[in-house]
C-alpha cells in the first residue's frame, strides 16, 4: 500500500461520461443514467483499502441521508483485479451486497474512467453541480485509521448542503488520502 494523496481535478470541469458494469445488477449504466440534477457524487473506492474500510458506514449513512433530497451517489473501483483479487467484481458485489450499498458499484476493468477523473487513491471524492461541473474534490473528512477523529463526512455533506441550499460551494478542499490506485502493469 503505498499512501497517496488525491490530484485535485480541476473545479468546474464537466463529469467525464462513462458507461460501466454495476457489479450487483450485472447492467452496464452510464453517467447519464446515474446523475442527478441536484448533484451527483462520484466515488473511487475498493473493497481491500484499510482507508475505504474505515470510512465504508458513513459512504452509507451519507448515501442514506442524500439520496431522498434527490443526490445521486456512483461508487466505482478501478483496481486490477488480476493482481488484488479481494477487487474483482465478484468480491466487488459481495461487499455490497454484505454492506447494503444503496448506491450503484461499478467496475472500471479498463482504468479509463480512473484516469479521466484522474484518480490517485481509494478513496477519492467528486461532488459535480446539476450541470455536472465539478464543485468539490478531495476528502471526506479528516478522520484516518488510527487518527482518533470520528468519520462525519463533514467535508462531503458541507458541500451538499451549499448545493441544496443554492449556493456556490465554498467548503475547505482539501486532498483525500488512501490507498494508491492498483494500476495494471503495462509491459
Amino acid at each position: 500500500m503505498a499512501l497517496t494523496e488525491s490530484n485535485m481535478f480541476p473545479l468546474g470541469t464537466i463529469a467525464p461520461t462513462f458507461s460501466l458494469p454495476n457489479v450487483v445488477s450485472g447492467e452496464t449504466v452510464s453517467l447519464e443514467q446515474l446523475r442527478s440534477s441536484k448533484a451527483t457524487v462520484i466515488m473511487f473506492i475498493c473493497n481491500h483499502c484499510p482507508y475505504v474500510k474505515h470510512v465504508q458506514n458513513q459512504l452509507i449513512e451519507l448515501a442514506n441521508d442524500y439520496l431522498p433530497k434527490g443526490i445521486s451517489f456512483i461508487a466505482i473501483s478501478a483496481n486490477d483485479a488480476e493482481q488484488y483479487p479481494d477487487d474483482s467484481p465478484q468480491k466487488m458485489k459481495e461487499v455490497a451486497q454484505a454492506l447494503g450499498y444503496p448506491f450503484p458499484y461499478l467496475y472500471d476493468e479498463t482504468q479509463e474512467v480512473a484516469k479521466a477523473y484522474q484518480a490517485a487513491c481509494t478513496p477519492d471524492f467528486y461532488i459535480f453541480d446539476g450541470l455536472l461541473r465539478c464543485v468539490y474534490r478531495g476528502q471526506l473528512d479528516d478522520s484516518r485509521p488510527g487518527n482518533d477523529i470520528p468519520v462525519t463526512g463533514r467535508y462531503i455533506r458541507d458541500a451538499l448542503n451549499q448545493l441544496l441550499a443554492g449556493e456556490s460551494v465554498t467548503v475547505e478542499q482539501k486532498p483525500s488520502i488512501g490507498c494508491n490506485i492498483k494500476w495494471k502493469q503495462t509491459v
